[in-house]
């Protein structure tokens, strides 16, 4: 499957940066996410370097035969019901396991919004998981990380922080009008 992988990220036109983050337990940053084209360059990167990154899908969609390929991706099945915790779930899911490279989009919707989620910060200090900055920037074909972000005890400021990262970077979403790390 990695070779698969490598072959349409290359046919596709994407080029790679960095591989399989170092840390046993990780959480990449994907921005800007503004398509669910976003879920398969990262599903195509990461597995073509011979990762697996775990991202989470509502349980609902989790039916046979679906869920079984869904699993095999990587993807964790996270109950959104009323009263369900999601960090708490994702952090119970990691707590759980050896390894785990998860993928989490700060926005938490494909639509514009300028408030970007802190869950990534609860779960990262709960577990002890190393925060990479990734990215698919659709303007330069270039997906992957180029560095982690340490955290303080503010997850506003290290908001703030990643927004003046990928302010600085000019990543270019697929769709640019949904998306903005201004404040």
């Amino acid at each position: 499957m990695k070779y698969i992988c490598k072959f349409l990220l290359k046919l596709w036109g994407w080029k790679t940066v960095n591989g399989i983050m170092p840390h046993k337990k990780a959480i990449i940053i994907g921005v800007p996410h503004t398509s669910a084209c976003d879920f398969v360059i990262s599903y195509l990167f990461y597995t073509s370097v011979g990762g697996v990154a775990h991202v989470m899908i509502k349980k609902e969609f989790f039916f046979w035969p679906v869920g079984y390929f869904l699993r095999k991706m990587g993807a964790l099945p996270i109950d959104r019901s009323k009263g369900a915790s999601v960090v708490k779930q994702v952090i119970n899911e990691m707590n759980s396991r050896e390894q785990m490279h998860l993928a989490l989009t700060p926005e938490g919707t494909r639509q514009l919004d300028k408030r970007w989620k802190a869950g990534f910060h609860t779960i990262a200090k709960a577990t002890g998981a190393t925060v990479y900055l990734g990215f698919f920037d659709f303007g330069r074909k270039e997906i992957g990380w180029l560095e982690t972000l340490p955290l303080t005890d503010d997850p506003q400021e290290d908001i703030k922080r990643m927004k003046a990262y990928y302010r600085k970077r000019k990543v270019k979403a697929k769709y640019p009008e949904l998306f903005t790390a201004e404040e």
